[in-house]
């Protein structure tokens, strides 16, 4: 069977979808947001406008009461609700290529940190299972010390002989700022449960401890690499030193946050449908005297993740942050709930410094300044 290359079959789509008219007058409802489709026919001049899939979920009821199911009749129901309801889906607006490329640079950066994370646990359970004594020396498996030492010692056998000189020089060789003297280090990695593996097992573990050990070295240089684009690329972009206004938002949250968001300006309609996209806004639910108020799943999870860490952050380095956040854990909130909180808080301050595209000042923050004021003024009854 013969595969057709994508680009021809896009070039298909393209001309099926002109035999209906000019594309600026064509609107094409999808159930994603972004991808190599939805790039191409923005970029071909057609009307996106991403329908989510839950909309699509419910609404198939209106159209015949078994729970059937099929794309042919999920595009024809996309298709007539732009035909019905097509004021409420926004149409897409290509972003620049500036916008696209630390997108990329983000994201890639983003999952390679969840891989260094699962080759990290990989590592830890490995010397759990043989040779726990590594795991009690740094307060990081991972840092870069730790790592050397595996590399040095990958097993028992190799580490017998270790002793407190031999250690005192892999300190200073490596920079160690700890505060344990080389003896209680030794004492630590030999008070340590004996692993249950045999001799060939151990060295067998110990080639594993090796290759587990390069993998992290090198995802850390790589890491690093493209943490350093996306600061150039972020100072190089208009937008950037605006994000980079906000207390305690570090290069990286800050790209973070500007890759999810976009360049255009139109995309959210208000600040409550951002809090909504990004899932810091609760789902509500209410009918008669009933109330329920959950927690949003539908959302940009990664832009969600941006935010909530950008909030937890800020509390430390922003006065109103830290009250908006004292205020929500006396309430009873949970930590994570409490830090959402904050986050939908930021949001409000966010977006307007986005769409007026002028960057934080606190001076002109007004829950700022009330708290600034009233800390003030009891300061001076006091």
């Amino acid at each position: 069977m013969s595969i057709i290359p994508g680009d021809v079959q896009l070039a298909f789509l393209s001309r099926k979808l002109r035999q209906f008219g000019p594309p600026q007058s064509i609107r094409v409802g999808i159930e994603r947001p972004s991808g190599l489709l939805v790039d191409f026919l923005v970029e071909e001049g057609f009307l996106v406008c991403p329908i989510h899939p839950n909309q699509l979920k419910a609404t198939r009821p209106r159209y015949h009461a078994s729970p059937a199911k099929c794309d042919a009749e999920d595009a024809f129901i996309a298709a007539d609700l732009l035909r019905t309801n097509g004021h409420r889906f926004p149409t897409l607006r290509a972003p620049s290529d500036r916008t696209k490329a630390l997108r990329a640079a983000v994201r890639t950066r983003d999952d390679l940190v969840r891989t260094r994370v699962q080759i990290c646990n990989q590592l830890r359970a490995l010397l759990e299972r043989f040779w726990p004594g590594p795991l009690k020396l740094f307060s990081d498996l991972d840092s870069a010390i730790s790592l050397s030492f595996l590399a040095a010692y990958p097993t028992p056998r190799s580490a017998a002989l270790l002793g407190e000189r031999r250690m005192e020089r892999f300190l200073r060789k490596h920079s160690y700022a700890g505060r344990r003297s080389p003896a209680q280090l030794l004492e630590r990695l030999r008070s340590a449960a004996p692993g249950r593996t045999g001799e060939m097992e151990q060295a067998t573990c110990g080639e594993l401890v090796h290759s587990l050990v390069a993998v992290l070295r090198t995802l850390h240089g790589q890491i690093r690499g493209i943490e350093k684009t996306i600061t150039d690329q972020l100072a190089a972009h208009e937008d950037g030193t605006l994000l980079q206004s906000f207390p305690w938002i570090g290069t990286v949250n800050a790209a973070q946050i500007f890759a999810e968001l976009g360049d255009d300006r139109q995309r959210f309609r208000s600040e409550e449908h951002l809090a909504a996209e990004a899932g810091v806004a609760p789902v509500t639910k209410e009918s008669g005297k009933k109330r329920a108020v959950s927690f949003r799943y539908a959302c940009n999870k990664r832009l969600r993740k941006a935010l909530t860490t950008w909030a937890d952050n800020s509390r430390h380095g922003s006065a109103w942050a830290a009250d908006v956040y004292r205020r929500a854990r006396a309430r009873g909130c949970t930590h994570p709930h409490a830090v959402r909180i904050l986050a939908r808080a930021w949001v409000r301050v966010l977006w307007r410094c986005w769409t007026n595209r002028t960057p934080y000042d606190p001076s002109r923050h007004g829950g700022a300044s009330a708290l600034a004021h009233s800390e003030a003024a009891s300061l001076q009854v006091a």
